[in-house]
């Protein structure tokens, strides 16, 4: 593991590793909710540095051993906010459409290696994602998930499973996951 941010820590995670055949880009998160006329652009700088060049950096450092291994697989994790926009969400969903664009873009950089990529695009997932959102403030983090049943981690991570045991000819190109209590980014079905 290492910080997506900090080139010198990828480029010695990709130096210590002899062979890689999966990656996951599951590094990222969202800073602040203020309109664009009010962006703070230090949280828009970390969520581009983290969801979109973090992602590029580590990609960059591990691809020359995914293609060796023979049967590569990279599964990038962004968001259904990578699909569509949000009124206080400019600086993420720019971020994640950016970071599903470059995703989208080496598929096809990529066709004929043997790499297979997959972006998966998860709804409500219940981790401490809101917490950062909300700069620590427990009660408007906790608030997201009022009502409605979200996904946890594990779902996430079995959906990757899946994606990781498919024969090396099959390629899931993009999965989009949602609790059943969400219908988009910002339509919920919240209970009393």
């Amino acid at each position: 593991m290492a910080d997506v941010t900090d080139g010198s820590a990828v480029e010695a995670l990709a130096a210590g590793l002899n062979r890689v055949d999966v990656l996951v880009n599951n590094a990222g998160g969202a800073k602040g909710l203020e309109p664009i006329a009010d962006a703070d652009l230090e949280n828009w700088r970390w969520m581009w540095e983290t969801n979109v060049i973090g992602t590029l950096r580590v990609t960059r450092a591990l691809l020359p051993k995914l293609i060796a291994s023979g049967d590569g697989l990279i599964v990038t994790v962004t968001s259904t906010a990578a699909l569509e926009v949000y009124d206080g969400g400019g600086g993420y969903t720019s971020a994640k459409h950016a970071q599903g664009a470059l995703h989208r873009t080496l598929r096809g950089e990529l066709l004929g290696q043997p790499v297979r990529l997959t972006e998966i695009a998860p709804g409500a997932v219940e981790t401490e994602f809101s917490l950062v959102r909300f700069g620590g403030d427990e009660d408007r983090a906790q608030a997201v998930y009022n009502g409605i049943t979200p996904m946890v981690a594990q779902d996430v991570a079995e959906v990757i499973g899946f994606v990781a045991s498919r024969p090396s000819h099959v390629n899931l190109d993009q999965i989009v996951l949602r609790p059943r209590d969400q219908a988009n980014a910002r339509r919920f079905n919240r209970r009393a």
